[in-house]
């Protein structure tokens, strides 16, 4: 399916190396956006930028760190010098890194902290003034944050994830109290459990176990159907707002 009001758009997406982020770009470049792409790995994104080209899209390689204030600004300047002001902005870059509290993984719990909420603020914080501005002059302007379903159902071993997730959708519905008056949508979206390299960061091996288990008997969404979600609530008339959505595999509570 083909959505109007996309093409002309100049877009970031973070986290966009590979899973949801990777399909996210590559669907609204497909859809006519201009796509800037930003990750730590720079030779992954050159691959996927380079089959978006081939596909007859523009895409921008911005090797960028979320959970570093000056490589976020210096991305932002990238795309600026490169694109232009950016309308659509996609929060898309996580860590998932369950372990039991009682393990006391302080490193952990600081780099999801760091990546899934800080870095969130951060590229908030770069591109604020671009959406703000892109509204101002009458044109669509998306700041769309991808949580987690983990913001609200309780796993063991993964209450810091949850809580880092929980954050960013109160984050986000509250930001649209302050967007929303200056017609700048913010969209939040819930993926349930997805086909991503999140299950790759995992280093128990009874815990990966646990949720190769849940794969197993829930099946997962691909990570091109999340993408799907972003682009539909990225393309509605600029007057409506589908500011939460939670998607989830049938199977799953």
């Amino acid at each position: 399916m083909s959505y109007e009001n996309l093409a002309g758009r100049t877009a970031v997406v973070t986290g966009a190396a590979s899973g949801i982020g990777e399909a996210v770009a590559r669907r609204l470049a497909a859809e006519g956006a201009r796509v800037a792409l930003f990750a730590r790995r720079a030779d992954r994104l050159e691959a996927i930028a380079g089959k978006i080209r081939a596909e007859g899209g523009e895409a921008l390689v911005v090797a960028a760190d979320v959970t570093d204030d000056a490589s976020v600004e210096a991305a932002r300047d990238r795309v600026h010098e490169t694109f232009g002001p950016v309308d659509l902005v996609v929060n898309n870059a996580g860590v998932m890194l369950p372990n039991p509290v009682d393990d006391g993984r302080l490193d952990e719990w600081q780099r999801m902290i760091d990546t899934n909420v800080t870095g969130v603020l951060r590229v908030v914080r770069a591109f604020t003034a671009d959406l703000v501005a892109a509204a101002a002059e009458g044109r669509t302007a998306d700041l769309v944050n991808v949580s987690s379903i983990g913001a609200h159902a309780v796993f063991p071993t993964y209450a810091v994830y949850g809580a880092t997730k929980a954050a960013v959708t109160f984050l986000s519905q509250s930001l649209r109290s302050e967007f929303g008056p200056r017609d700048v949508r913010v969209t939040n979206i819930e993926p349930g459990l997805t086909d991503t390299e999140l299950k790759n960061h995992v280093d128990s091996e009874e815990l990966s176990g646990q949720l190769d288990g849940m794969v197993e008997a829930i099946g997962t969404l691909a990570a091109a159907e999340v993408a799907d979600v972003v682009a539909y609530v990225s393309s509605r008339p600029r007057h409506v707002n589908l500011r939460q959505i939670m998607v989830l595999p049938t199977r799953q509570a």
